[in-house]
């Protein structure tokens, strides 16, 4: 049976604002999630405006890449990483945002960060933006509702591209966009939260100032992918959507509708204008449905058919299903969005559904649709690790859902698919996004910080540590 492609870029993933910490050193500016308290599971992180002392603050330490890059680039070497997907923290370069000149000191970093990577062999996968709005954008434009802000971000982008040309092939633009479609979204990624203090699960939702948002950032992405076509033709230009898999409840052909509508405005939506470059024509009804006007400037249809992707990349956790009885099942949550409860599934700790065979059926409905080289860029396993008395974590629990998803990516790739990748979400301890808590941990490495902020931050391997350098020396063959 046909496999992994020799050169499979086998590696890990995490997040700037999730993992690097040191949110004030050496001129950082603050960003949302500097704003974001923690939280847990059954108490939801919150926003704030202001700092509140005695208020703790996760992401502003995070687990400390900053600090530790040397450390943990060398544990990704020692599993074999082919790529290493990370993210930039905007307001490291650009305090506010707002900036004519980035920080030296910020680029320096990454300088060094990049020069470590290409010392061991590891190709950097970059997403530009990763949840990390300069907060100063939010209070001056109510974040990507304000049209400046493209000019904001296409500065930030062309400054990145100029300095990082000769040692970053891959780029992503927005991370997992399509939250955008969702009101989560607002406080994740378009930032339209000026003003708002209060629970993350209690953001005043206006979908007309969402989409609008979403419809700058599509500009945004597509004048940055129709830069690098031009400039740096080395470049491979990607997106990056949350896949969330949907399943009709039922045969009813009410619930299969329904689930093919939630399919169009989560799952295809987003990535019909990245990869096609227009907005498709299932929106129109959607948009009158909801009192939607997208207001367009001249040039803009145009800049979206010239910045389509090179490549496709998405996130894969969980899948739901979709019916149209109100009384039928229990719903379950998930990553930013749920469903209905699929009686054949089991679930996680937090209640996200485990579904490995949805990765299949998933990647052959995006290279069907798309025809462009697919990566999967986050998938794994949230759970609660326990620290043994000899200090170590043994997470069977982790490597059994990732083999039984790497088997179905396998299986996808003998369909046909042309997948290119793998990085599992977290290979290293990082703040939860959703939660913002430790407690909720999926890497590979164990990292000695707890939710009540304290912890020496000791990197520590687990088990699945161990399985998944076996998983990467092997190209995928070695499972068990």
């Amino acid at each position: 049976m046909k496999s992994f492609r020799k050169d499979f870029l086998w590696g890990g993933a995490t997040a700037a604002n999730q993992y690097e910490g040191a949110w004030n050193v050496d001129g950082k500016g603050a960003s949302v999630p500097d704003h974001c308290t923690n939280g847990s599971h059954l108490h939801p992180k919150r926003i704030t405006v202001d700092f509140e002392p005695d208020t703790l603050y996760p992401s502003r330490e995070a687990t400390d890449f900053y600090h530790h890059y040397e450390e943990d680039i060398k544990l990704a070497a020692e599993m074999g990483f082919k790529v290493f997907r990370m993210s930039i923290n905007w307001t490291r370069i650009f305090p506010t945002g707002m900036e004519e000149q980035p920080n030296e000191a910020g680029l320096l970093f990454y300088d060094k960060v990049f020069d470590e990577l290409r010392k061991y062999g590891i190709e950097p996968l970059v997403t530009i933006s990763h949840y990390e709005l300069p907060y100063a954008l939010v209070e001056k434009f109510n974040g990507w509702y304000g049209r400046e802000v493209i000019d904001c971000f296409v500065r930030y982008a062309s400054v990145l591209f100029e300095r990082y040309k000769d040692k970053v092939k891959y780029w992503l633009t927005f991370n997992e966009i399509n939250s955008g479609t969702m009101p989560m979204g607002a406080a994740l990624s378009l930032g339209t939260i000026k003003g708002f203090t209060g629970s993350i699960k209690e953001l005043p939702d206006e979908p007309q100032i969402r989409f609008q948002a979403l419809h700058h950032q599509f500009v945004a992405s597509a004048k940055v992918i129709k830069l690098a076509h031009e400039k740096y033709p080395a470049f491979m230009m990607g997106n990056m959507s949350l896949f969330a898999t949907k399943y009709p409840y039922t045969c009813n052909p009410s619930d299969v509708l329904k689930c093919q509508r939630a399919m169009r405005i989560m799952n295809w939506f987003c990535s019909d204008v990245q990869a096609r470059g227009y907005y498709p024509s299932y929106i129109e009804r959607f948009f009158e449905e909801k009192g939607i006007t997208i207001r367009k400037e001249p040039g803009d249809d145009e800049i979206l058919r010239q910045g389509k992707i090179d490549f496709y990349t998405f996130s894969y956790y969980m899948s739901a299903c979709e019916t149209t009885d109100p009384d039928a099942v229990a719903k379950v949550g998930g990553n930013l969005v749920g469903g209905v409860a699929n009686p054949y599934l089991k679930a996680s700790d937090w209640g996200w559904q485990i579904d490995p065979q949805g990765l299949r059926w998933s990647l052959n409905e995006i290279w069907d649709r798309y025809q462009l080289p697919v990566m999967v860029v986050e998938n794994g396993l949230g759970a609660k690790d326990v620290l043994t008395e000899d200090g170590k974590i043994h997470d069977s629990y982790r490597v059994d859902y990732l083999r039984q998803h790497i088997e179905q990516m396998r299986e996808a790739v003998a369909d046909g698919v042309d997948l290119m990748g793998y990085t599992p979400w977290g290979w290293i301890d990082v703040v939860s996004a959703s939660t913002g808590e430790m407690a909720k941990r999926y890497g590979f490495v164990y990292v000695a910080k707890y939710d009540d902020g304290t912890g020496d931050l000791k990197r520590i391997r687990k088990d699945s540590f161990y399985w998944y350098q076996k998983v990467i020396e092997t190209n995928g063959e070695a499972l068990k």
